[in-house]
């Protein structure tokens, strides 16, 4: 269980369920509902899903701008995380819940997505196989106090090697996100960057 730092700001139960309905109110009911996954949901969804395959969300990127001081981080030991921030284009996977899953699925991704104030979940038009989808995704909230989108480089090589906290260290995440990307054929030329950095 992660632990979270006094003072923080998480939503409760009936906040999440009210961003849930907020989000599925655009979404025809009984149909399934499709995921873009661009960190950890590539190589951890902790969902049940029908299908997976690579797609391509344009408008958006990957981005290390998330100050993380739980799970990966912690106030002694900060981290930062992953988030998809305006512009550019970003490669990632659809993963599709089956309709009769999609309450279920939809509440472990809040919990797991949504507790802190720091993402704002959103429908995004993926491209796969050719085709355009509609997918929900998660983007970072840039009024929020941990969004750090000017660090440089050298100052989030050091806190991607350095930080640590309940779920483990940052850099962990780091690498199992650029080996998975490696797995698909993905190249993200930012990631790249943070790679020669961190050493």
């Amino acid at each position: 269980m992660r632990s979270f730092p006094q003072g923080a700001r998480l939503r409760t139960a009936e906040e999440l369920e009210a961003s849930i309905e907020a989000i599925l109110s655009r979404h025809t009911r009984d149909t399934a509902v499709h995921v873009f996954g661009y960190g950890s949901l590539m190589w951890n969804p902790a969902v049940e899903y029908a299908s997976v395959r690579p797609a391509k969300v344009h408008g958006w990127h990957r981005s290390f701008c998330l100050r993380s001081i739980v799970g990966r981080g912690s106030q002694e030991r900060p981290g930062l995380m992953l988030a998809l921030d305006r512009g550019g284009a970003c490669q990632g996977l659809l993963l599709e819940i089956e309709p009769r899953r999609v309450r279920d699925e939809m509440r472990v991704l809040w919990r797991r997505e949504m507790l802190t104030e720091v993402y704002q979940a959103r429908w995004v038009v993926a491209v796969a196989d050719g085709a355009p989808v509609r997918a929900i995704t998660f983007t970072v909230d840039r009024s929020h106090p941990r969004y750090t989108k000017n660090l440089p480089l050298n100052e989030m090589a050091r806190m991607i090697n350095t930080g640590a906290g309940s779920l483990g260290t940052c850099r962990e995440y780091f690498d199992a996100t650029l080996q998975k990307l490696a797995s698909l054929g993905m190249r993200d030329v930012g990631m790249e960057r943070l790679r020669t950095a961190a050493g």
